[in-house]
């Protein structure tokens, strides 16, 4: 037998020496041999349980944790297992979800066009006539304003037009039926522009009395007369005047005022039973 021999840990023991040698004190020798194989059992079992097998793993629990440097973190956990983030993308799903959903509810509804035969009809009331294109155009091919018969009575007056052969400007002009005289003649009437000879005033025919005195201030007037309301001038239809440097005798002479001259009258001829405007001053 060896002098040394490696037990099953790989620690060398002091192996029991050669009792076959000794030949004295059997006793002794038989009793050493028995005491070293006691000692020698006990070793070879503990060394046993203590050392595992070499084909099997080592416990994790004998494991070596790494060093902790300091200044240097140690591993990071990953997004996915923080919780934290778990809950923050989860606050933006839910946002988003939110966001999406309000701008679908406040999007603009397009309006359903009615049925046809539902829409109210807006009417819409035809303009009013024009009464200037009810009045007559007195025209060169057409001089006509009045019937004898629509005439008859003193002091009926009628509305019309005329043009001018210069301009071709359609004048206003005004038919008064005087009391003297015959319907069926021409000195029975009078007609005159009722545009002012020197202004833009509109020449009007008053028939009422008290209007002559309140707003002329002609106390004297007792039938109707034609007014200037810018110059508050009065013209009497039944008195004529002579107009200065032509000898010419024109009707409507001015009886309160600062006028310069009566209005511009306008020729009358009778045929039949029509009223005619021939031509102007």
């Amino acid at each position: 037998m060896k002098e040394k021999e490696l037990n099953f840990a790989g620690v060398e023991s002091r192996a029991c020496p050669d009792l076959a040698g000794v030949t004295s004190h059997i006793l002794v020798s038989s009793f050493s041999t028995f005491n070293c194989q006691l000692s020698t059992f006990p070793t070879l079992s503990i060394e046993l349980s203590r050392s595992p097998m070499t084909d099997q793993p080592p416990s994790d629990r004998f494991k070596s944790e790494m060093p902790q440097i300091p200044g240097v973190s140690g591993p990071r956990p990953s997004p996915a297992s923080n919780p934290a983030v778990k809950l923050v993308i989860g606050l933006l799903a839910v946002l988003l979800v939110v966001f999406l959903g309000a701008r679908w509810a406040l999007r603009p509804k397009r309006a359903e066009p009615r049925p046809a035969e539902l829409q109210p009809q807006i009417e819409v009331p035809a303009p009013a006539p024009d009464p200037n294109t009810l009045l007559p155009h007195a025209t060169a091919a057409d001089p006509g304003i009045a019937d004898v018969a629509e005439m008859a009575k003193p002091w009926s007056s009628k509305e019309f037009f005329i043009r001018n052969r210069l301009t071709g400007e359609n004048i206003p002009a005004l038919l008064v039926r005087l009391p003297a005289g015959s319907p069926s003649q021409a000195s029975g009437y009078w007609a005159f522009e009722q545009k002012s000879p020197y202004g833009n005033c509109k020449l009007e025919y008053v028939t009422d009395l008290d209007k002559l005195k309140n707003d002329y201030g002609f106390r004297a007037a007792n039938h109707p007369m034609v007014g200037n309301p810018c110059s508050r001038t009065v013209f009497d239809p039944l008195k004529t005047t002579n107009l200065p440097g032509s000898g010419a005798w024109v009707r409507g002479r001015i009886v309160q005022g600062s006028d310069l001259r009566p209005p511009l009258g306008i020729e009358i001829n009778v045929e039949g039973k029509k009223l005619l405007a021939v031509r102007t001053e």
